[in-house]
C-alpha cells in the first residue's frame, strides 16, 4: 500500500521559516516526480513546486519563487519543502503528491505534471503574529 505522509507543519511568525516533509512508503521515490500543493480556506488547491528525480529539474510558482526550496533524500525516501520568509498568505494545508516520471522533465513539457497518482493527507501551515 502506497502512502505519503506529510509532517512538519505548524504556527510560525511572518518572516519565519518552516520545513515540511513527505515520507513515502510502498514505493520508491526515485522514479517519481514530487509535487507540493497547498489549499487555503475557501480557495482552490494550487501548485507550489515540483521536482523531477530523473534530471533534478525543479519548478516553482511565482508566488513562492526565491523563498521556497524543494528537495528530496532518496535514501530516506522523503521529499522536503523548505519555506523561508513566510507570509500570512502562505497559510494553507500543504500536500505532497507523486507521479511516475522516469524520463527527463523535457518529456513532460519542462513544467510540473498536471496529474498525480498518489497524495498525502496534508499538514497545516499557519503564518501569523
Amino acid at each position: 500500500q502506497v502512502q505519503l505522509v506529510e509532517s512538519g507543519g505548524g504556527l510560525v511568525q511572518p518572516g519565519g521559516s518552516l520545513r515540511v516533509s513527505c515520507a513515502a512508503s510502498g514505493l520508491s521515490l526515485e522514479s517519481y516526480a514530487i509535487g507540493w500543493f497547498r489549499q487555503a480556506p475557501g480557495k482552490e488547491r494550487e501548485g507550489v513546486s515540483c521536482h523531477y528525480n530523473s534530471d533534478g529539474s525543479t519548478y516553482y510558482e511565482d508566488l513562492v519563487k526565491d523563498r521556497f526550496t524543494i528537495s528530496r533524500d532518496n535514501a530516506k525516501n522523503t521529499a522536503y519543502l523548505q519555506m523561508n520568509n513566510l507570509k500570512p498568505e502562505d497559510t494553507a494545508v500543504y500536500y505532497c503528491a507523486a507521479v511516475l516520471s522516469p524520463w527527463p522533465s523535457s518529456w513532460y513539457g519542462n513544467k510540473c505534471r498536471d496529474k498525480y497518482d498518489y497524495w498525502g493527507q496534508g499538514t497545516q501551515v499557519t503564518v501569523s503574529s
